[in-house]
């Protein structure tokens, strides 16, 4: 195992999900229903699960198209989200 990208993966989606809109939904479910081991069990396994979904679309992706390629689209396409919400159509 690589412990080097082990760490480095880690930390990139530990710091990426400090409160971002999932932490604070499982903050509202786990106070809301007073059983927070069912909402961290729960939200363990969607966000294990969107986590697999994300690595094999990449890996298949990854066959046919560069990652050069995929890293330009994918700037583009966050820079017209921001510009879009900066001009308020979004």
């Amino acid at each position: 195992m690589d412990l080097k990208l082990l760490s480095s993966t880690f930390l990139t989606i530990f710091l990426a999900e400090l409160g971002d809109k999932t932490q604070l939904a499982c903050i509202m479910l786990a106070a809301k229903t007073q059983k927070p081991w069912t909402v961290f069990i729960a939200a363990s396994i969607a966000l294990s699960l969107v986590s697999l979904i994300g690595v094999l679309l990449a890996n298949f992706i990854s066959t046919y198209i560069s990652p050069q390629l995929v890293k330009k689209v994918a700037s583009i396409g966050f820079i017209s989200i921001g510009i879009l919400m900066l001009i308020d159509k979004i």
